[in-house]
């Protein structure tokens, strides 16, 4: 289990590691306390960190329709015609859905939501996304 008690984690950008003390669910969210980590105040610090977890580099998720940012980052990103829109540069997780930002040649980023009607083909061997992106999205970056 990736967040057993005892399990290290790191906290991106820095040096800092971060020992699990213990887990557990509350309101459908997985809680997870650190050694050291004893209050509000303590846990405020870590506050627009990421934390990560160590994995082999050719882990993937069980779910194939899953995928790790770091493995959608830096795929070059296509259209249906297989023009080269541009390259992931993160994937933005939010509340309704994820989003690809994609960086054009012209060092624009356009957004596209990462849903199955706009991005048809992810092929992480290949390091190549196939979007079919809405109306207007890549004029828009033009």
């Amino acid at each position: 289990m990736r967040f057993a008690p005892g399990t290290v984690l790191f906290v991106n950008g820095s040096d800092r590691r971060l020992t699990v003390d213990r887990i557990h669910w509350h309101s459908g969210r997985l809680l997870v306390t650190f050694d050291g980590i004893t209050d509000r105040t303590a846990a405020e610090t870590l506050r627009g960190f990421v934390v990560e977890v160590e994995r082999a580099v050719d882990e993937t998720p069980e779910d194939p329709e899953e995928f790790y940012d770091s493995a959608l980052t830096g795929c070059v990103v296509e259209g249906l015609d297989g023009v080269v829109i541009g390259v992931v540069a993160e994937v933005i997780h939010l509340p309704s859905q994820d989003m690809l930002s994609v960086r054009t040649p012209d060092d624009d980023d356009v957004l596209v939501p990462f849903l199955v009607r706009f991005v048809p083909t992810v092929d992480i061997a290949a390091r190549r996304i196939v979007i079919d992106p809405p109306d207007g999205l890549i004029e828009q970056a033009d």
